[in-house]
């Protein structure tokens, strides 16, 4: 996330900066733009004036100059001896009075008109010219006051100024002329500060420009040549003199024989300009400044802006990796300060979650023990250290049936109550307990040998053995405990955890280990190999028809006669040969495969059956159902659609069911015996006296029968209690209305007392031993019933 988020916020910061300072580069570019644009417009307005109040100067001296020549002539026009001359055509006075007056005004031309405008006198050889212009000007008629004008004389502009002389009428006119030269233009570039030039124009022909005397060559031919290109514009034009740029102003002076002359005013634009461009340079450097300026006060901000999205940045990669124990501290005033406090809610929300989820994953919800998950962890860091441990795995007895009958919630109640026991079950601080789920419970003892564990194991079966009192209920619990050690059954955890698991199973599975401890060995993991394919082999077993079928008699003890056969099955291995019940029975139970059996078994006992009715015997089968077939609900329907079939009779067949068969789960088992009881099916209680509750669940079943076990029968000669035991078995089941058959029939004696007792039926080695199906109808015809007295010391106890 590191790689994602900095460049992202030095790029936010970048553009928080970049866009600052770009709306102030575009406002002050747009202000600079406009600036320079309204100093140019003012310049330029600027120039036109000063061109506009030098053609005014201009004018003024021509009029101030009109002025003194008028003044000077009318001195001479006022003179007697000049207007005698005048009166008497004295022509040469007339010329010498002008040429003295005008040397002494330093006029360049003089001459005099009579009153129609025809030249009398003149001082040089441009009066016929200037008299020309003058008489044009007058246009035929006799001014009766001053004129001034400019006229073209010889490609010069003159200023000549007309007198009238009157004697007293008027009898003609005093002109005298300056040239518009250099004297009056560098008057006017003083006074108005600019530069100028004089132009004339012939009709028809371009513009010259006529060059001052004080004049550079080169300027008066870039003028001249430029003045030539522009063809004399009316308006303001620009021109370019020595790389400068100049606006040049026409200032007409007049027409005379078709020639005309101006004077060209010229303001240098770069001048006039140059103060509004260091203007303009001032205010750039203003602009660069407040730039600069602005850009460290953006930079600034930004920084502002950006370091707490920077320090949420780095909290939320600290929370992106898991790490929820640092706060997220922002000092912040504005909506940055909202965003760290969402994502410190946030930071401690995932914090809480994330320590429930760890509880949910290593913690057991319920008992608040550690969990498989945390167990296992453990162990792994303990094997970790190669130092010697053992695990413990425990299981807890009949706690289904608990779960069935008192329902889960107190089920829940009596495993916190087991956790509790375990927890103060004198372990060692260091030593682990966990619940692993259901009813499996793991205890870890670090340190500990196969001996010490083996020591702790019985510790913690006596303390759970203890009874356990809730809500009025007293549950008497018990554990099957299995045991691995570490180095010598493993050095991996999940090995342990297996093999320790192995050894509980063995320690539930088999009566012989009374302590309820079973230490791993070989021998159970060779076994539990072995099963891995025996599924299989079962398969192939009913697929093949290596099962067989064996019947064991059963007498009627008042007759002798042979009533019935309990049902029986073998396995004819083509490998191993015969293998005994005990080998596959069990391991069929747990898997669920003897129901297919149970039906192979039904299905043989009811060919039998219609063979030896076709032989004209009539007997009844006892065949042995398991408590998956008890919990089955499709077996009674298996049933209905067997004697569908026809060839056997439900009252042809005994169910015989063991009780804690019925005990696992006796609501279901109840249903399922009262559909098979209504069906006409016999049933039988297998073993009775060695299960738990028997009495209490006696009058809700519907039997048919008891079967005493073996175990106190067996004992019935030498063990007066077994005795005692057979007799009152006897008498409740007459008094219930059941039938009693003893199994375990050995001895002629054991037969006196059972039929002393009024047992019913009977089944042992004494009268014959499981056979072969095939052998059973032989084996009838050399029955006989045994004949024995009983002995005399048995007589009290019948």
């Amino acid at each position: 996330m590191r790689w994602i988020t900095r460049p992202y916020a030095r790029r936010l910061q970048w553009r928080i900066v970049m866009l600052f300072v770009g709306l102030l580069v575009v406002v002050q570019a747009a202000s600079f733009l406009a600036i320079r644009r309204d100093l140019e417009v003012n310049a330029r307005a600027t120039i036109a004036q000063e061109l506009a109040t030098g053609e005014k100067v201009l004018r003024r001296l021509l009029a101030a100059n009109a002025q003194n020549i008028a003044d000077a002539s009318t001195v001479l026009a006022a003179d007697f001896g000049f207007r005698a001359a005048v009166a008497s055509g004295d022509r040469a006075t007339v010329a010498d009075a002008l040429d003295n007056h005008g040397a002494r005004i330093g006029a360049e031309v003089a001459f005099y008109t009579d009153a129609a405008g025809r030249l009398v006198a003149a001082t040089t050889t441009h009066g016929d010219a200037a008299a020309r212009a003058l008489s044009g000007r007058m246009a035929g008629t006799a001014p009766a006051a001053d004129l001034s004008l400019v006229a073209v004389i010889d490609q010069r502009p003159y200023q000549i100024v007309t007198v009238p002389v009157r004697a007293p009428q008027l009898i003609g006119h005093v002109a005298m002329g300056f040239p518009v030269g250099s004297a009056l233009l560098r008057d006017v570039e003083q006074i108005a500060g600019l530069r100028t030039a004089l132009a004339v124009r012939a009709e028809g022909a371009a513009w010259q420009v006529l060059p001052p005397a004080d004049a550079a060559p080169a300027d008066h031919d870039e003028l001249a040549t430029q003045v030539r290109a522009l063809g004399m514009p009316s308006a303001a034009a620009t021109v370019l003199l020595e790389g400068e740029q100049y606006a040049m102003r026409v200032a007409p002076l007049g027409r005379s024989g078709g020639t005309e002359a101006a004077v060209l005013l010229l303001q240098s634009v770069d001048d006039a300009v140059a103060p509004f461009r260091r203007l303009q340079l001032i205010l750039l450097a203003i602009s660069g400044a407040g730039l600069a300026v602005f850009t460290l006060g953006s930079i600034y901000t930004a920084r502002q802006i950006t370091r707490p999205i920077q320090a949420l940045s780095r909290s939320a990669e600290r929370l992106g990796a898991g790490d929820y124990a640092v706060p997220v501290a922002v000092q912040a005033q504005d909506e940055v300060r909202d965003l760290a406090r969402s994502f410190e809610a946030m930071r401690q929300g995932l914090q809480q979650r994330e320590q429930e989820i760890r509880r949910l994953a290593y913690w057991d919800t319920l008992t608040g023990l550690p969990n498989r998950a945390q167990f296992h962890g453990a162990l792994l860091a303990q094997l970790a250290s190669r130092k010697p441990l053992s695990v413990l795995m425990l299981d807890l007895d009949r706690f289904k049936h608990v779960n069935d009958v008192l329902g889960h919630a107190f089920g829940d109640r009596l495993l916190r109550q087991i956790a509790a026991r375990l927890r103060s079950g004198g372990l060692a601080e260091h030593d682990l307990v966990a619940r692993l789920g259901g009813d499996e419970f793991a205890v870890m003892l670090p340190g500990a040998d196969a001996d010490t564990a083996i020591d702790t194991a019985r510790r913690l079966r006596t303390l759970l053995e203890q009874p356990l009192t809730l809500d009025d209920h007293t549950i008497d619990v018990s554990a099957g405990i299995g045991i691995a050690a570490h180095p010598a059954h493993g050095s991996e955890a999940d090995t342990l955890l297996v093999r320790a698991e192995m050894a509980m199973y063995a320690a539930k599975s088999q009566p012989a280990h009374e302590t309820g401890v079973m230490l791993y060995s070989a021998a159970i993991d060779s076994s539990s190999e072995a099963s891995l394919s025996l599924l299989t082999e079962l398969r192939a077993a009913v697929a093949q028809d290596q099962l067989r079928l064996y019947l064991q008699p059963k007498i009627a003890m008042a007759t002798g006669a042979v009533v019935g056969a309990e049902a029986l099955v073998r396995w004819q291995h083509p490998l191993r040969g015969m293998i005994p019940p005990m080998q596959f029975i069990p391991f069929a139970e747990q898997t669920g495969f003897i129901r297919e059996l149970t039906g192979w078994m039904i299905e043989r006992c009811s060919m039998r059956y219609a063979e030896l009715q076709r032989r004209g015997i009539d007997l009844k089968f006892a065949i042995n159902l398991s408590t998956r077939d008890l919990l089955d609900q499709h077996l009674p329907a298996k049933m209905e659609r067997l004697f569908a079939r026809g060839g056997v009779q439900p009252q042809a067949l005994c169910l015989e069911i063991t009780e804690s068969a019925i005990m696992d789960d006796p609501e279901r088992a109840l249903q399922t015996l009262q559909r098979l009881h209504a069906m006409g099916l016999r049933l039988s209680i297998d073993d009775f006296g060695t299960g738990y509750s028997s009495l209490a669940y006696l009058k809700q079943l519907p039997l048919h029968e008891l079967k005493i076990d073996r175990s106190f029968v067996m004992g019935m000669e030498t063990d007066r209690a077994d005795l005692k035991i057979v007799r009152s078995t006897i008498d409740l089941a007459h008094n219930l209305g059941l039938t009693v058959c003893a199994e375990g029939v050995e001895n002629a004696q054991t037969w006196a007392l059972l039929k002393a007792l009024h047992c019913d039926e009977a089944q042992g080695y004494l009268m014959g031993k499981p056979m072969p199906e095939t052998d059973f109808a032989g084996w009838l015809l050399d029955w006989h019933a045994p004949q024995a007295r009983l002995r005399t010391e048995f007589a009290p106890f019948i």
